[in-house]
């Protein structure tokens, strides 16, 4: 074997993209910088030398000449003219107010370039820049009273970084090490544009997005001030990672706004407590709402939201499988009433979804199958990702993280679709309305149990996913074999499939008249979302009472 082969198969892996160094004076952009570009072999590149060079002149008096709106601009264009070069991806260090600016942090995000945020705590950087006091910044001045302005206007700006990597003082070798080893494994969160008439929102999907809130919130909103709701069961386990993401962004939050766990949260009673909270921390029109949890809590924050000010901007931070996959994507926010489920409410589209689908892994069982429910509607409205579920369903109910991710993933990807053409649900057939597969049977089966927790609205829908296909059979629509394939599906991972695996007894009569009471009944006559197979899906508003009371008693209803 030839010595440039044995050295090309120890070589270390490089990245196939610019990474762009950012952070404050003393961080070691420079230094670490070069060692990283040695490593991987790539061309190193100083923006502030880069500068001089084409100006001809210290940056010092092009500061003093020109003033620093004229630095930005020319500094701006020089990282983007640095990074559009041909020739492979570099490694560029910069200085430390050029992250500060937004156009030049819009121009490294366009050039597709990886940015990371050196972050180093106040003594590491006042021992690095002893010495330093002829530069401008620290001339006649106290280097602890510069660092910590500079800390506290750069840090919300700095958290914007793709990639954050905490320093210390450490040997500089062994801090190149942990970079080069945090950007080799960074994998970006997914990301689905909803794209509508009034404008359009992101939908990221993945691990440890809580904890970067307030960076991806600060791309997308004008202030900086925020009222965070939640539950009393979610907020311990993922409200310090909401919190500390929201400071490292820059946000204030006015209040912290919890409600009880459950479906019976969605009420008058806690929708009046929670605005007058809201209210009484004093927003203006540019606060942020912020859901964190499951669906309830981003039904009611978003109702909220809606209302309060006549309209706040709001964000989905949804912590279950249920929301991430469903009611966190759309807009349709709302409460129940005692006639019937979302019966209130408003279209009010989130500006920003954040699925951390690490915040899976605090759920207890019942809940992840709960949420698997809306995962099989949105295959047997799809179509191939019906067998996809049937394959690998087993495995996300076991809490395997690829599985699961792929779900969020994909049935985002439905939702958005839908949303983008029928935002309003005014279509008179399909579009928005096919995303009420199962959910005229299982609305009416939540309304006979109180929204009490008996019946979650997942297992509720699974047990309308198996009605619906029994009902489009029983009309010759599909095959006869579908409704058991249906029911053989949420058995298996485990979900309740019959009305009769309840310990409750159900009237027939009431479970219909909740179903004439429905939201989407129209003029008094139950509507369905029924199947010829697996990816065909549409509305009907014909369906005779009596065939549906038949089925309803088959399965167990009294009359």
């Amino acid at each position: 074997m030839s010595r440039n082969l044995v050295e090309s198969a120890e070589a270390p892996a490089a990245p196939t993209r610019s990474v762009v160094l950012v952070g404050m004076p003393g961080c070691g952009k420079s230094s670490i910088g070069r060692r990283l570009a040695a490593r991987w072999n790539l061309p190193f590149l100083d923006a502030d030398a880069e500068i001089e060079a084409a100006a001809g002149i210290p940056i010092a008096d092009i500061f003093a000449r020109y003033g620093e709106a004229y630095f930005r601009e020319g500094e701006r264009r020089v990282i983007a003219r640095l990074l559009r070069a041909e020739g492979g991806p570099v490694v560029l260090a910069t200085g430390g107010g050029a992250w500060a600016d937004a156009r030049t942090r819009a121009a490294v995000r366009e050039s597709g370039a990886l940015s990371v945020w050196l972050k180093c705590r106040l003594p590491v950087l006042l021992r690095r820049v002893a010495g330093r006091e002829h530069r401008p910044m620290f001339q006649n001045a106290d280097p602890r009273e510069v660092l910590e302005r500079l800390m506290a206007q750069r840090h919300p700006s700095y958290a914007e970084a793709d990639l954050i990597v905490n320093c210390s003082d450490e040997s500089p070798e062994a801090t190149t090490r942990r970079v080069a080893e945090a950007v080799l494994a960074h994998r970006p969160p997914a990301r689905l544009r909803v794209d509508l008439a009034r404008g359009a929102y992101d939908v990221l999907i993945g691990p440890g997005l809580l904890r970067r809130a307030g960076a991806e919130m600060a791309q997308r909103l004008e202030g900086r001030r925020a009222v965070v709701v939640s539950d009393a069961q979610v907020a311990p386990l993922h409200l310090p990672a909401l919190r500390e993401g929201l400071a490292e962004g820059g946000f204030a939050v006015l209040a912290e706004v919890l409600v009880p766990p459950g479906e019976a949260s969605k009420s008058l009673e806690e929708y009046g407590r929670v605005a007058e909270a809201v209210l009484a921390a004093r927003p203006d029109r540019r606060t942020v709402v912020v859901a964190l949890g499951g669906g309830v809590v981003g039904d009611l924050a978003g109702f909220v939201a809606a209302t309060v000010l006549r309209g706040l901007p709001f964000v989905q931070c949804p912590t279950t499988l249920l929301a991430q996959v469903d009611s966190s994507v759309g807009g349709k926010t709302g409460i129940n009433t005692a006639q019937g489920k979302n019966l209130l409410g408003a279209f009010h589209q989130p500006r920003l979804v954040l699925a951390d689908t690490a915040a899976l892994a605090t759920l207890p069982g019942r809940e992840l199958r709960a949420g698997w429910a809306e995962v099989a509607k949105h295959g047997l409205l799809q179509g191939p990702l019906w067998e996809w579920c049937e394959a690998e369903g087993p495995a996300a109910m076991r809490g395997e993280a690829g599985p699961l991710a792929h779900a969020v993933l994909e049935s985002c990807r439905l939702k958005a679709g839908i949303v983008a053409e029928d935002e309003f649900e005014t279509q008179p057939e399909g579009g928005r309305a096919l995303l009420n597969l199962g959910h005229t049977f299982g609305h009416a089966l939540e309304a006979e149990c109180g929204y009490s927790g008996e019946l979650l609205h997942g297992e509720a829908v699974a047990i309308g996913l198996g009605l619906a296909a029994e009902l489009s059979a029983r009309l010759g629509l599909c095959s006869q074999e579908l409704p058991g394939r249906v029911r053989e599906h949420l058995r298996e991972v485990g979900l309740p499939p019959r009305i009769a695996a309840l310990p409750r007894r159900f009237s027939a009569e009431r479970l219909i008249a909740r179903m004439k009471a429905d939201k989407k009944a129209r003029e008094g006559a139950m509507r369905f979302v029924l199947l010829r197979g697996p990816g065909e899906a549409f509305t009907e508003s014909g369906v005779q009472e009596a065939t549906v009371r038949a089925l309803l008693q088959e399965e167990g209803c009294e009359p």
